[in-house]
């Protein structure tokens, strides 16, 4: 079964910085594309950014595009989320997942993890 284990959550301050990280222990999505997400109390999992399977290729949600950066290595079967200058809109649960046909809404997505909190403190 196909598990992705996000980790690498935690409170920073604002302007402060994070990376994520997504494993993925069954390294099944090895070569094919993978996002994260994010979602806040009371609204839908808001689209973060998206990498082609080979790391060539990127895109982002409008809210994120310049502050953070999605990455890849495939040798670890490992996906990053380097975030920038956050600030307390971006406290949230963060979760990765495999896309299966491209788009950037919660739809295009499957085998999603089980999240890590980020809280950006004022």
């Amino acid at each position: 079964q196909v598990q992705l284990v996000e980790s690498g959550g935690g409170l920073v301050q604002a302007g402060g910085s994070l990376r994520l990280s997504c494993v993925d222990s069954t390294r099944t999505y090895n070569y094919s594309p993978m996002g994260w997400f994010r979602q806040t109390p009371g609204k839908e999992r808001e689209f973060l950014a998206a990498i082609s399977w080979g790391g060539e290729s990127a895109y982002y949600g409008d809210s994120v595009k310049g502050r953070f950066t999605i990455t890849r290595d495939n040798d670890k079967s490992t996906v990053y989320l380097q975030m920038n200058n956050l600030t307390p809109e971006d406290t949230g649960i963060y979760y990765c997942a495999h896309r299966f046909r491209p788009g950037r809404t919660e739809g295009d997505f499957d085998s999603w993890g089980q999240g890590t909190q980020v809280t950006v403190s004022s």
